[in-house]
């Protein structure tokens, strides 16, 4: 399918590099698969460290990035290095090829300011909107004030110099609209779903229960706003009643040897495994080896209006969830799911204890959740509307009639 040749788009992301990004990773590859050449830009992070490298016809351009910042002045120097080469590797790559496109993936909001120069040159810009930065702020410092406006600023300035906007879910397209001012028809939905070529269904290898008999999992970031500390909370709990619970944390994050200092602190090195990142085959052989998963991410306003990734992985595996009651975690897993309210701990413990005592409802759930991404949700569909939103902005003609 040959519908973008000639075209050339530059994906640009801050935070993660390539191909570990799985959701820029797929649309790369989509839009590879549908004809146009793609650049992407990136930091250069553990186990990503090559400066270029082009794997499946995408090339890729790493640069240094400083230590990811967790206050005022660290978030000074990351940002504006990234900003630096970000400017730099865009033209350097315009020079070898003119690109039509520059899509810009958040956080931070300030991808727009490379974005300002090649838009008089006519490229266009697309902001594809991974996290609600203000709100994400409040998440990780809670408070508003000067810094929380500025975030709020960067996010105005971004959408004004978007021409479009890929939203995740529906609540970050109310938000472009609402708050960034966007027109309803320059935002598309396209949604993190999972890859099915990747996320398959395995027996799992019982060295991960660690000799108990049952394995309860987490995967994705750890940082402030993810609340593995409470989840260690109802490990404690779940300890107390019973020792034949083992726990699989998969994810690396600002807050990892915090938290892994917190389990030790608490007793539960026996009981709580931590992986950090690991290839994606360990990371599916964990999954799969789990009887069910968790996500603990708080309830706070980010949490509550953001997709998280996990839960569709889980999902994707079988697996039943448990997690607090939030508005887009419930949208994604619907009966997949158990949901925890107002932050209750003991809640949250009897839940996942309950759920390993009742093998019958968690196949139930399992195949719930397993049936909404084969039908719903998984990348097959979403990659088809990442494709018709690209026709449009590409302004390639009768797409839909041709597809």
């Amino acid at each position: 399918m040959q519908y973008f040749k000639g075209k050339h788009i530059l994906i640009i992301v801050e935070n993660l590099p390539l191909p570990f990004d799985r959701r820029v990773w797929q649309e790369a590859n989509t839009l590879k698969s549908y004809g146009a050449e793609v650049s992407i830009i990136c930091p250069r992070m553990k186990g990503y460290t090559k400066k270029y490298e082009e794997i499946n016809g995408i090339h890729i351009y790493r640069h240094p990035l400083p230590s990811e910042g967790r206050r005022g002045l660290g978030y000074l120097v990351e940002y504006s290095a990234a900003i630096f080469w970000e400017f730099f590797l865009s033209w350097k790559i315009f020079f070898k090829k003119r690109f039509q496109v520059i899509q810009g993936c958040n956080p931070p909001d300030l991808i727009f300011l490379t974005a300002l120069f090649f838009k008089l040159m006519g490229v266009k810009y697309i902001f594809d909107h991974h996290d609600i930065n203000p709100e994400l702020y409040v998440a990780k410092f809670g408070k508003k004030g000067f810094f929380y406006r500025l975030m709020v600023l960067f996010e105005r300035l971004t959408f004004a110099t978007a021409n479009y906007s890929i939203a995740t879910n529906e609540s970050y397209k109310e938000i472009a609209v609402r708050r960034g001012k966007m027109k309803q028809d320059k935002v598309t939905i396209v949604r993190s779903g999972p890859s099915l070529d990747r996320l398959k269904i395995t027996p799992g290898n019982i060295k991960y229960r660690k000799g108990r008999k049952y394995l309860v999992g987490y995967v994705g970031v750890i940082g402030e706003q993810e609340g593995l500390d409470l989840l260690l909370e109802a490990v404690k709990i779940i300890t107390g009643k019973t020792t034949e619970v083992q726990f699989a944390i998969v994810g690396g994050g600002t807050d990892l040897e915090k938290i892994k200092k917190l389990s030790k602190e608490m007793g539960l090195s026996d009981y709580v495994d931590f992986y950090g990142r690991v290839p994606d085959e360990d990371l599916i052989d964990i999954l799969n080896t789990a009887d069910l998963c968790v996500n603990p991410d708080k309830p706070t306003e980010m949490n509550n209006l953001s997709t998280m990734n996990k839960i569709m992985e889980y999902m994707a595996l079988k697996k039943p969830i448990v997690q607090f009651d939030l508005k887009e975690g419930r949208f994604t897993a619907r009966d997949a799911s158990l949901y925890v309210e107002n932050n209750d701990i003991n809640d949250f413990a009897e839940k996942i204890l309950w759920l390993l005592d009742n093998d019958k409802e968690r196949v139930k759930m399992g195949e719930f959740g397993y049936k909404r991404v084969i039908h719903e949700l998984s990348w097959e569909h979403e990659s088809k509307k990442l494709i018709e939103f690209y026709s449009r902005v590409l302004s390639i003609k009768n797409f839909r009639q041709s597809s």
